[in-house]
């Protein structure tokens, strides 16, 4: 599954500030699947806390956070939602 492509369905991108986290729609292979990236993916990958730009940090750090989503897809594919947590991180 590591070369399959994942991408972010435009209009989908979203800041969940209560659940301290950034939900989007990602697609693979014609499949869609939610996602939720915990703040402290963006802060691991950033060295800072995510303040008002959470979904700035997501976007500079697509990549590494695509392929942590990935990794934790590959856990449970029947998952409703997937949540990339810093255990989901190379």
């Amino acid at each position: 599954m590591a070369d399959d492509a994942l991408t972010v369905v435009k209009g989908t991108l979203e800041d969940n500030v209560a659940d301290k986290q950034v939900e989007f729609v990602g697609e693979i292979e014609g499949e869609e699947y939610q996602f939720a990236v915990q703040y402290d993916v963006l802060e691991a990958l950033s060295g800072d806390v995510p303040d008002d730009d959470a979904l700035e940090l997501f976007e500079r750090y697509s990549d590494d956070i695509l392929e942590a989503a990935l990794t934790a897809l590959g856990r449970d594919m029947e998952q409703s939602l997937v949540v990339v947590s810093e255990n989901d991180l190379d």
